[in-house]
């Protein structure tokens, strides 16, 4: 088998499908990912490893049971800083909101979550999306990880 990181979605929900892989370990093994890499790369400025990992085992506690996940049901997803996400840290890479933790998700995070994703982190970014390259972030610099 791939390393988990290295599958698709439609590879790791077939895995899923077959019980030959567990909600919580992908998310572990993303997790995994990022401990062993973004201390170079920089590339979230946010982590919801606690909130995701009893998500995984909420997940995998319904599979069990034969319930039918969402489209993106046990899908690790990482979303930019400028979107809203309820009590989680939204600073869009700026000093300025590095304590701002918004009273309600955006749209996009309320579709991803009644899809069953689970949102790991929010990802850097120039302040305010202000460029493209995240050489204006107040947070860091993200390095390209190929390059």
């Amino acid at each position: 088998m791939k390393k988990i990181v290295e599958m698709t979605i439609s590879e790791i929900k077939e895995a899923y499908r077959k019980k030959d892989l567990r909600v919580i370990e992908v998310v572990k093994a993303y997790f995994d990912q990022i401990k062993a890499f973004d201390q170079d790369i920089k590339a979230f400025i946010s982590l919801r490893e606690k909130e995701a990992l009893e998500e995984a085992l909420t997940l995998d506690a319904r599979l069990d049971k034969g319930e039918t996940l969402g489209l993106l049901g046990g899908i690790p997803v990482a979303v930019k800083d400028n979107i809203s996400t309820k009590d989680l840290k939204t600073t869009c890479a700026s000093k300025m909101l590095e304590d701002y933790q918004p009273p309600y998700d955006a749209t996009v995070v309320k579709k991803l979550k009644a899809a069953d994703a689970i949102i790991i982190g929010k990802t850097n970014m120039d302040e305010f999306a202000m460029g493209s390259s995240t050489e204006n972030s107040a947070m860091h610099t993200t390095k390209n990880p190929w390059d």
